[in-house]
């Protein structure tokens, strides 16, 4: 769960052009079809209810934006917020504000439960606040089922939508504040993907960039198909459009998003790879380092490594999702590969990459996974050698094939499993953040470090964070460090030429 807050000294900045746009709306005229021009309209009239309810207050009204779950997600949260931020709310430190907006995960069922736990204590908050709105978005909210809880059983949110209409939230916004009773707009699937709507960004020097939406995959675990919908791609234009402009407002670093990103560009009308995508990307002046997540082991093409290879803007960090290292549990999943492929490829990465960290995502008590399953996933972990893992249990989500599936397996064995895998990850992961010790590597300095005042934290181009001697002034730019010593997941380093 991520905290977002608007704040004034933030990093929102709204293009002349579109303000202008937003001003030139006539409210006494007929509402705009098209879109993003229809959104404008609405901006300029929730400006208004917003100046409204100043007035009411005293003061400006407060808003805080509370996301959950992937990297996706984050950048939802920065639409949303931008939008806010353009109709005249400003920041709240915490939910003790006028409007509370939850961005929701459906990955795994705990992350549901969070979603309920905080709505309950947002209602407490709205007792006492009567001008208090509460509004649910993201992906929990397109299962039916979570639509319903809600509806019943948390009468005291004011707004709920889904991912597929995520770009209509100041027209949404517009309809809470006409209406006494709870709004619910949730799309089962759109084709429309519109963008050019204002934006907060968390940092002014990196920022996420959307390329497409959805997935095609259908894996028998995962939701995400459901509710993020088919596989959309933005035109290559349009990105190469807006990553100038984030090079033009200061940005040197950005992520280019999409549940599977291998598959971008498959369904234009003018196909282009990922590759090919990727290479564009690096051509833009002011841009200094190119990120992408997360891309699908049956995708990962040849070209692609050659993009890389070739491209030294290109981070050297591959997030390589795969699940298990069973190929009956992998079949069972759905996920179009074998253990020994996905090994292929990984060592084909190895070799031909050898700066690049591979990390990966694994699942551990798939229904009829046994203890030999188990000893697969563990000896890909010990062959492959990755940099870092994100290790899951087994979440049942309703909705999904493997939620019927016979033979789940029982908490004991999950448990013990689960122990026996995060071993072999973290003892590759600490050898493998080892071998760059003593090394000079370029570091985006990211922030003041936590615990230290006096060192600024930043991070490899591998993704491996590094802290050093360094103050506030630095942070979003490059330097050179010497790593000195490593510490686990993370090192000590000196500034090479320091300022």
């Amino acid at each position: 769960m991520n905290k977002v807050t608007i704040s004034n000294n933030s990093n929102y900045k709204i293009d002349e052009n579109m303000e202008a746009m937003i001003n030139a709306s006539d409210l006494n005229g007929p509402v705009p079809i098209n879109e993003p021009e229809r959104q404008y309209y609405f901006i300029k009239k929730a400006r208004n209810y917003v100046d409204e309810l100043a007035k009411e207050l005293g003061r400006r009204p407060k808003a805080c934006s509370i996301a959950f779950g992937c990297q996706m997600n984050a950048r939802d949260s920065e639409k949303i917020l931008g939008v806010l931020r353009c109709v005249g709310y400003d920041e709240a430190e915490d939910e003790k504000a006028d409007f509370v907006i939850y961005n929701t995960c459906t990955v795994r069922d705990n992350a549901d439960q969070r979603v309920y736990g905080r709505l309950g204590y947002a209602g407490s908050l709205k007792k006492k606040n009567p001008h208090m709105k509460i509004a649910v978005c993201g992906c929990m909210m397109q299962e039916e089922v979570a639509v319903e809880k809600i509806r019943k059983s948390y009468r005291q949110v004011d707004l709920i939508f889904g991912t597929h209409n995520l770009f209509k939230f100041a027209e949404l916004l517009c309809y809470m504040f006409e209406s006494d009773r709870m709004i619910i707009d949730i799309w089962k699937e759109t084709t429309e993907i519109v963008e050019d709507l204002p934006i907060e960004r968390k940092y002014p020097f990196k920022s996420g960039v959307n390329i497409m939406f959805g997935c095609n995959n259908f894996c028998t675990y995962c939701i995400v198909p459901y509710v993020r919908g088919r596989e959309r791609s933005r035109e290559p234009k349009d990105i190469i459009r807006e990553i100038e402009h984030l090079a033009a407002d200061g940005v040197k670093e950005v992520m280019l998003l999409g549940q599977n990103v291998n598959s971008y560009g498959q369904n234009l009308e003018n196909p282009i790879s990922f590759a090919q995508l990727l290479a564009e990307v690096c051509k833009v002046d002011g841009i200094e380092r190119v990120r992408f997540m997360t891309p699908h082991p049956k995708d990962l093409s040849q070209e692609l490594i050659d993009v890389i290879r070739d491209n030294p803007k290109v981070a050297r960090h591959i997030h390589l999702p795969c699940q298990s290292g069973s190929t009956e549990i992998l079949r069972r999943m759905n996920r179009k590969y074998t253990k020994e492929s996905y090994l292929e490829l990984a060592t084909r990465i190895r070799e031909q990459l050898p700066d690049v960290a591979i990390t990966t995502d694994i699942i551990v008590g798939f229904p009829g996974e046994t203890d030999k399953d188990v000893d697969d996933t563990i000896d890909l972990i010990n062959k492959v050698k990755y940099d870092n893992a994100f290790t899951f249990i087994y979440s049942k989500r309703t909705g999904t094939p493997a939620a019927s599936f016979e033979n789940q397996v029982s908490e004991e064995d999950v448990k013990r499993n689960f122990d026996r895998v995060l071993k072999a990850v973290q003892e590759n992961a600490h050898a493998q953040a080892r071998k760059w010790t003593g090394t000079v590597q370029r570091v985006l300095i990211e922030s003041i470090n936590e615990q230290d005042e006096s060192l600024v934290t930043g991070r490899m181009s591998n993704n491996t964070l590094v802290h050093f001697k360094g103050d506030k002034t630095r942070i979003g730019t490059f330097a050179d460090v010497h790593l000195d010593e490593c510490r686990g997941f993370y090192y000590m380093g000196t500034e090479v030429g320091g300022v």
